[in-house]
């Protein structure tokens, strides 16, 4: 292991930090164009109908409405909304404007008006006539027969069983699990339910589109995926990629949400209709009710163990809700497999899925993307098993868990999408973040204490803990790609198609870029990404930016840097074997130095003239996994069923932080949104479909004032196929919370709670019901 670095391993300073901070125009919605027109959506007030007529006459006679498309005036191409790999592996169920609604919130109708107001009036002025159709809410009962057929379209295509509502099915299995449980000395099985929670990004979606002086579609939108965007909207507006370029500015959070096409092709259309910019922006109402959010699950558990501790065998069944569409339903639950089945050394494990479509809101990418639902299960169980055998539930875990050295077959047997690819665990910090995390919530004594812990009347405290796994990037499928570029200042431009969406990826990939070129960060110049200039990159998501996109940046520099030394060598009158880079300068072991600015002008200038520059591209079969022990301390109070988070320890090996402190922030915004899907977000809909916390008065999140005490750890390892040592942070540390509660929760009061969110009325319930 070396992690003798001058640049990465540091806290640098973002490298948007003062544009940003000073408020400068940034985003997508910080530009005005002459003649901009406002676009608004018509959704569904029905959760399943037939559009029998639509008639948008008033509508378009209305003063200042510029364009309005229904299903009648757009072509019918197919095409799946999630922004993924090619071809995608979710079904195309999807078309810009249907003559059928399946959802509270599917498009019916767009405007572009002069103005907002305008374009809302004009909403009012489009006559529907709906044929109600039977609509379905229950994923147990959508699969059975007689339920209404959601998707009876004929060139709906990759749905696996459209009579059933069925989107996707998975089996995958190692070992012989029917012997594993001949082996157990007890058998624990357990149904665990996750809900339906958002990602509540604080910038909506968001896109403004126009035309360049060569007629060219500009899109210039709020997403994780610019280059899935301009793939699938070249398809739905069926014209060439080349005629679309598609700009990201900063981004107001993502978090899988704007792993989507949403509004993109929408926005397009009209400005292709009406030759003008077109601005369409979600309201925070249509982000909760049109727009993504998690996948619920229902998650059964099997599990053998002998009486010693040991798992003999798991048999997990998932039934995952993919609502109205299945955009990343086959994807999420083999991420939910994958994952939580990867964490413990298990001889033999079966795992069946099947994701069934609803009429309710559509489920899609979500940090984590079906590991939290995986883990709450997965973690909630493996205390219960110990507490079944009376075996202390970290010794448990301990005994059980992967270590270095070990292969994740389960992992190599679903893949994501497709068949995946052996990984075998070459860094490993699990067991120090278990060490580490359990000195900082005070374990021992908490734990021992906990159940004659009165804090207050009827308030008493418990400690719980979960471990998890994320990975690094889909093996085998992302590749991200960069260019660097050197200056006559000895500075770089470096090019990338990967998205930061507040991550603080740009800062890190710098990072990468100035440690191999052993120059400070401020001479990289980050420019990302704009599929016109920036190379490739699948995006925002997977945890992928810093282990591909960065494994690319790394590489690109490497070539860079070995062009400066050739020309180096060439001044110096040395071999390049005598040299070295060494801050912004070449140095020879005779004494001699020649500055990077003397080598870039001598290159564009004076002898063998040409631009030191490099491209190169990453993909990894390797995918290393990032470890995390996570520990709750609650309060639960016994007479309201109010829980109390006092503190959350989250430690985490991800290889070597490029930097530790945007590493830290992402524990840290990780954890609050693992708080509101444990104890305060939820999503109820009616009885007719219609969802009811549409704002954030009445959808939940966890804001400064909730927030418990949050202690994050990184725990340094090296990760040999990473660049410098690193592995993926993003997605791992929402793992851990929600399961860490349920059992520190049992640890306060005695209780399971098998469905989240734990609200005061099911604590409440679940305290009265013992």
């Amino acid at each position: 292991m070396s992690d003798d670095f001058n640049v990465v391993g540091k806290s640098e300073r973002r490298v948007d930090a003062v544009k940003l901070a000073l408020g400068k125009p940034a985003f997508v919605d910080d530009i005005e164009l002459p003649g901009m027109l406002h676009a608004k959506i018509l959704h569904s007030p029905h959760a399943h109908a037939r559009i029998v007529n639509i008639d948008a006459s008033r509508a378009r006679q209305l003063p200042g409405v510029a364009a309005v498309l229904t299903y009648r005036d757009v072509k019918r191409i197919p095409f799946a909304t999630a922004g993924q790999g090619h071809p995608e592996p979710s079904p195309y169920d999807t078309v810009m404007l249907d003559n059928k609604v399946r959802y509270v919130g599917d498009r019916v109708a767009v405007v572009a008006a002069e103005s907002l107001e305008v374009a809302r009036q004009a909403l009012q002025l489009i006559d529907v006539e709906y044929e109600i159709l039977p609509a379905i809410f229950d994923p147990q009962q959508a699969m059975q027969p007689g339920a209404p057929i959601i998707h009876d379209e004929p060139d709906c295509s990759g749905v696996y069983d459209p009579q059933r509502n069925l989107i996707a099915h998975l089996h995958a299995e190692v070992g012989n699990v029917a012997q594993g449980f001949a082996q157990a000395d007890h058998i624990l099985e357990r149904e665990y339910r996750t809900h339906y929670v958002q990602q509540a990004s604080i910038e909506p979606h968001i896109a403004i589109t126009y035309l360049d002086e060569d007629d060219r579609l500009i899109i210039r939108t709020s997403t994780q995926v610019p280059f899935h965007v301009r793939r699938i909207v070249a398809r739905v507006l069926d014209i060439p990629v080349r005629r679309i370029r598609v700009i990201k500015p900063r981004i107001g959070g993502g978090f899988g949400g704007k792993q989507e096409i949403l509004i993109e092709d929408l926005c397009g259309a009209l400005t292709l209709l009406t030759r003008r910019p077109v601005r369409l922006e979600y309201t925070r109402a249509e982000e909760l009710t049109a727009a993504r959010t998690r996948h619920p699950q229902i998650i059964r558990l099997k599990t053998g163990v002998t009486r010693e501790g040991r798992l003999t065998a798991i048999e997990m069944n998932v039934l995952e809700n993919g609502g109205a569409y299945g955009t990343h339903s086959l994807t999420v639950m083999s991420v939910t497999g994958s994952r939580s089945l990867s964490l413990y050394r298990c001889p033999n494990i079966r795992f069946e899925a099947n994701a069934v479509y609803t009429n309710l809101p559509v489920a899609g990418a979500f940090r984590g993307y079906g590991a939290p639902q995986g883990f709450f299960a997965l973690e909630s169980h493996m205390d219960e098993l110990a507490e079944l055998i009376g075996m202390d539930p970290i010794e448990f875990r301990k005994r059980n868990v992967v270590k270095q050295g070990d292969e994740t077959p389960i992992a190599e047997v679903l893949g994501e999408g497709r068949e995946g690819y052996k990984q075998i665990i070459r860094s490993y910090g699990l067991d120090e973040c278990i060490e580490r995390g359990m000195e900082a919530i005070g374990w021992k004594e908490k734990r021992q204490q906990a159940a004659s812990s009165q804090q207050g009347p009827g308030v008493r405290r418990g400690v719980g803990v979960a471990l998890a796994l994320q990975a690094s990037g889909i093996p085998g499928v992302d590749m991200g790609a960069a260019s660097i570029k050197m200056n006559e200042d000895g500075s770089f431009n470096l090019l990338v198609g990967a998205t930061d969406i507040g991550t603080g990826a740009d800062t890190v990939l710098a990072q990468i870029a100035a440690e191999e070129l052993s120059v400070p960060v401020e001479r990289i110049i980050m420019y990302s990404s704009d599929t016109d200039f920036t190379p490739f990159d699948p995006g925002a998501y997977a945890s992928s930016t810093t282990y591909i996109s960065g494994g690319a940046v790394k590489k690109a520099a490497v070539q860079v840097k070995q062009q400066i030394l050739e020309v180096a060598s060439r001044l110096l009158e040395d071999n390049i074997e005598n040299l070295r880079c060494e801050a912004g300068r070449v140095m020879s072991v005779s004494g001699q130095s020649v500055s990077y600015e003397e080598i870039c002008l001598s290159a564009l200038y004076q002898r063998d003239q040409f631009q030191i520059m490099a491209v190169a591209s990453h993909m990894s079969y390797d995918s290393p996994p990032p470890f995390a022990a996570t520990f709750a301390e609650v309060e639960v109070d016994t007479e309201t069923g109010v829980v109390r988070v006092v503190k959350i320890v989250s430690a985490i090996d991800c290889g070597i932080p490029v930097n530790p402190q945007a590493a830290e922030g992402q524990i840290e915004g990780a954890v609050t949104q693992a708080l509101g899907f444990a104890l305060t977000e939820d999503m109820p809909h009616d009885g007719q479909g219609r969802m009811l916390n549409t704002d954030f008065k009445t959808y939940r999140i966890f804001t400064a004032m909730d927030m418990p005490e949050i202690i994050p750890i990184l725990v340094k390892t090296y990760e040999p196929t990473g660049p410098f040592g690193a592995k993926a942070i993003a997605e791992i540390p929402i793992n851990g919370p929600a399961p860490a509660i349920a059992n520190a929760i049992a640890n306060a009061v005695g209780v399971r709670l098998r469905d989240l969110p734990f609200t005061p009325e099911k604590v409440w319930r679940a305290l009265h019901q013992r």
